[in-house]
């Protein structure tokens, strides 16, 4: 097998692909920023939470409240639920409840059918034949 090398005049291209991010956001009832850094901590995978989430606390200062603010990665592979509930668990060891959660820019539409299927318990789902616009453009 020849060695690559990289071409002299023309330079080298390197081309990735990934799952689409969401960057989903949860509101605390509370202006204690060191709760909203606790919970980030303790669903971030690198501090040994969920694989697939990146998560910081920081303070909403015009609400004057904080928030645990997430980067979903794999939303399959964690899905959003799932840190959700464990945020709101988490919360209410400190008293503190969940005032509303929020999504940045664009999201798959899979990723908030999961959640869906999950607290509405759909029994024998398929979005592409129960969904109507996925049905009518014959999406699959």
């Amino acid at each position: 097998m020849a060695k690559e090398k990289i071409h002299p005049t023309a330079g080298i291209v390197a081309i990735g692909a990934r799952m689409p991010l969401v960057a989903f956001n949860v509101n605390l009832d509370t202006s204690n920023l060191d709760i909203a850094k606790n919970i980030a901590k303790i669903v971030r995978a690198s501090s040994g939470g969920f694989k697939y989430c990146k998560a910081i606390g920081v303070m909403l200062e015009d609400r004057n409240i904080a928030q645990v603010s997430m980067n979903m990665v794999n939303y399959e592979g964690t899905p959003l639920y799932r840190t959700y509930e464990t945020i709101k668990m988490e919360a209410k060891r400190y008293g503190v409840g969940v005032v509303g959660c929020e999504l940045v820019g664009l999201c798959p539409a899979k990723a908030l059918l999961d959640v869906a299927e999950y607290y509405l318990q759909l029994e024998k789902f398929d979005a592409f034949k129960q969904i109507m616009e996925y049905h009518l453009i014959g999406e699959q």
